[in-house]
């Protein structure tokens, strides 16, 4: 039975290969896509308008509407247009068809696998006509202990990653991000930052195998079969360049069953600026177990830090390390508190004391919420009269955030061209900036976004340079975009290199091999090159 189905997909594969080598002058139509979709159906395929939802239909007026974490886009018409379908795939077959129609029929594809996309690239285009090839469905994840690995689908989001994690065990975790509504799918290809970091590295680094489709429809089922350089690619590199990442397969690993959290707030009259001056050279050079990040935000028109800690271990050993590392922030065993790793997610999260089932929550969109950010990484500290610089400019908006994440440890100990994201050794920590407004009128965005580019131009001398360093999930069209089909490398690079350095260059030759047409496209993809 199975050799009869792998028998009718191929024939199918073979005919619609055919077809999509026929050009057509109409313009395409909905109806067209579902005709292209039913070709040779046979019964191992689901009807295709169980999986595509047309505009006219209330599950695509529920999905869109649920798509933009971002407000900015959906009020101010980002886009003029909408997409003539979202499809919502279960199966491989499914996407399989769903790529190859769009290409015989010339629609344009964006594949959303969680829905925190700062530039709403996964969800609006400037090339129309377009779909949207929503990941949703595929969330299964199998957890293997005994290998410490887990198969996770690329619909699935962190939180419910961390809470099968859990459910199957107190000692293992995975070095992921500390907001649970993020797709994986997403998360892992940009590289993933996350509070277990200078202990295990970033998400990517921990991406063992993959299974992924191309823009043929062909399925590769393993790193082995898509090659080395395709899975060094989509590890950091933004599969949704390169193709369609279907699952991933992640290492696990060990956590002690007791971990200990912190939350320090500081306002500007308490010695801010020196404590987080300090701070700059002692982050990235602690014990590996011990991540503390700074939060800069202003609070009723008062500049405040938040210094949040995470460390793999006890406060017995926790608070004689601070002590001798890092007095002046005045730590005490009042400060701290002993609990889970699951439970320092939700600590992380601001969800101390609700149950585990919060992390499953996919619907955490900001209400009513407009939003610009950017990012940075430091390569010397910030001397005081330049962080008194920004908490003085913190001062001109009602809501502006700067959150500064270490480096080191295994982040210093993995290549730069490991994989796709290059700053590792050398970069003391990441900046994200993010200002947020809350009125809709294109004069309140105006003048945020005004403020967030005065913010970045002033810290120009201050971060990372030739390139500036930006990371690729904080995504930024300020740096540049893509001139259309037609981009090249060079056209590309004014954006490429500041999120993936020399690793640029390599990007573009495997999209050049895997997607040499440049199928998979948006306003920030990697061009193919060609040599």
């Amino acid at each position: 039975m199975i050799k009869l189905q792998a028998l009718a997909l191929y024939l199918f594969l073979l005919l619609l290969v055919k077809w999509v080598s026929s050009d057509s002058n109409s313009p395409p139509s909905r109806d067209q896509f579902l005709t292209c979709m039913s070709v040779h159906s046979n019964s191992s395929f689901i009807n295709p308008k169980s999986f595509i939802h047309k505009q006219d239909s209330r599950l695509y007026t529920d999905i869109s509407q649920s798509l933009s974490q971002n407000y900015r886009f959906l009020s101010l018409n980002f886009t003029s247009q909408k997409p003539i379908m979202i499809i919502t795939p279960r199966t491989d077959a499914e996407i399989q068809r769903s790529l190859l129609c769009s290409r015989k029929l010339g629609v344009h594809v964006r594949t959303k696998s969680g829905g925190h996309d700062y530039e709403g690239l996964s969800y609006l285009s400037s090339q129309s006509p377009f779909i949207i090839l929503d990941l949703i469905n595929l969330q299964s994840i199998e957890i293997n202990l005994k290998e410490e690995t887990a198969w996770v689908g690329a619909g699935a989001t962190i939180g419910e990653l961390y809470y099968k994690i859990a459910k199957s065990s107190k000692i293992h975790g995975f070095p992921a991000g500390t907001c649970p509504s993020v797709g994986v799918g997403g998360h892992f290809s940009g590289g993933g930052f996350g509070a277990m970091m200078r202990k295990h590295g970033l998400a990517a680094d921990n991406v063992v195998d993959a299974r992924f489709v191309d823009a043929n429809g062909r399925i590769y089922n393993s790193r082995r079969e898509m090659g080395e350089g395709l899975f060094w690619a989509i590890r950091g590199g933004g599969a949704a360049s390169f193709g369609v990442v279907v699952s991933w397969k992640v290492k696990l690993v060990r956590v002690p069953e007791k971990v200990t959290c912190f939350s320090r707030y500081l306002q500007l009259t308490q010695k801010m600026t020196k404590i987080v001056h300090r701070w700059q050279y002692i982050a990235s050079e602690i014990d590996e177990n011990l991540f503390i990040r700074v939060i800069v935000y202003n609070s009723g028109g008062s500049v405040q830090a938040t210094f949040q800690a995470n460390y793999l271990g006890g406060i017995d050993t926790l608070i004689p390390l601070m002590n001798q590392k890092f007095p002046e922030l005045g730590l005490g065993f009042q400060d701290c508190s002993e609990m889970s790793w699951i439970d320092s997610i939700m600590y992380f999260n601001w969800k101390k004391g609700q149950p585990l089932e919060a992390l499953l929550d996919r619907d955490q969109r900001y209400n009513d919420l407009y939003f610009k950010a950017k990012s940075d990484f430091v390569k010397n500290p910030i001397q005081e009269t330049g962080l008194e610089g920004i908490w003085k400019r913190f001062r001109d908006v009602e809501s502006p955030v700067m959150i500064m994440e270490p480096l080191g440890g295994k982040m210093y100990r993995i290549s730069e061209t490991e994989t796709p994201f290059p700053h590792r050794k050398g970069n003391l920590y990441n900046i994200q900036y993010m200002v947020k407004w809350r009125v809709k009128e294109v004069g309140e965005m105006q003048k945020h976004v005004r403020w967030m580019r005065l913010l970045y131009r002033y810290m120009r001398v201050y971060v990372s340079g030739s390139p500036r360093g930006a990371y690729l999930n904080y995504r930024d069209l300020d740096l540049g975009m893509n001139k259309g089909i037609n981009s090249s490398f060079e056209d590309a690079r004014l954006w490429g290199i500041r999120y993936f350095g020399s690793n640029f260059k390599r990007l573009a030759m495997v999209k050049g091999k895997i997607d040499p047409t440049n199928f998979f496209r948006n306003e920030q993809s990697v061009p193919p090159l060609i040599v």
